[in-house]
Order: structure tokens, then C-alpha cells, then sequence
């Protein structure tokens, strides 16, 4: 009799709270997907700036059966070649809309099973200068400091 009243704890609580989830930050920051699947993963930044396009392109011809996942708090007309680039290489794309989350990912390209690739993010010009622009100063000299 204890493991009905598990099961009916269990509902309750999935009633109440939704349903439970693996590692919930990592699904908040990547958009809904967690780490070991992601392929690619763009920032606001890159998406306002339209980088990464041809990145992003190679990434789906490797990987044909992703999916693209983009930030609905990115204005549409930022998202907009990014989801003609997925229409052109055949890949679904999905527009998530996570307003409890504030996170700087603008798009991810995912894949339903785990492939643990190590370099998810690009670097572009951009990144480069405004790191070396936080190094600089007061500011870069505090943040330094407190590196772990």
C-alpha cells in the first residue's frame, strides 16, 4: 500500500509543480535543451549582429537532424535569417518563449541524443575587442582579481 501513496505523492506533485526535469539550469539557459546536446550556440549579440550565419550553416549540414532553437525575446526581424538559413538546409526551428529566464543565448542548434561536443560557442571580432576592453582599466584590473 506505501507505493500507491508514492504514486499518488508523485502525481500530486507533478500536478502542482509540472512535471520533473534534469538539470533545470542548464535547460533555462540553452533554451530548453541541456548541454550535451547542443551543437551551437549563439548570443543575443551575434544574433542582432547577424554573426555566425556561416557557422551556424556548417554546423547543420554536419549535424541534419538538429533543431534550432532561438530566443523569442530577439526581435523577429534579428531571428529572421537565422530561421531562412534553417528553411534552406532543411532543419526544424522552434521560437521559444521563456519569459521567467533572462539568459544571453539568442540560439542554440541541438540534437535529441547526448554528443558532448567541447567548443559549443563562437568567437567573433566583436567578443574579442569588448574582452580585451574589460581587461583594460580599473574595471579589468578588479574583475582579474576576483577570477576564479
Amino acid at each position: 500500500m506505501k507505493t500507491v501513496k508514492k504514486d499518488v505523492d508523485d502525481y500530486l506533485q507533478e500536478g502542482i509543480y509540472g512535471a520533473r526535469q534534469t538539470k533545470p539550469g542548464e535547460r533555462k539557459k540553452y533554451l530548453g535543451t541541456i548541454r550535451e546536446r547542443v551543437v551551437l550556440v549563439l548570443t543575443n549579440g551575434q544574433l542582432m549582429r547577424e554573426q555566425g550565419l556561416e557557422e551556424l550553416a556548417q554546423a547543420m549540414k554536419d549535424y541534419p537532424e538538429a533543431k534550432l532553437l532561438l530566443d523569442r525575446q530577439v526581435s523577429y526581424r534579428f531571428r529572421k535569417p537565422y530561421r531562412q538559413l534553417a528553411n534552406e538546409h532543411g532543419i526544424q526551428h522552434t521560437t521559444v518563449d521563456n519569459k521567467e529566464v533572462e539568459t544571453d543565448v539568442g540560439a542554440v542548434l541541438a540534437v535529441e541524443e547526448a554528443i558532448d561536443k567541447e567548443k559549443i560557442d563562437i568567437k567573433t571580432t566583436e567578443d574579442t575587442k569588448q574582452e580585451g576592453e574589460e581587461k583594460k582599466g580599473l574595471g579589468g584590473l578588479i574583475k582579474s582579481l576576483f577570477k576564479s
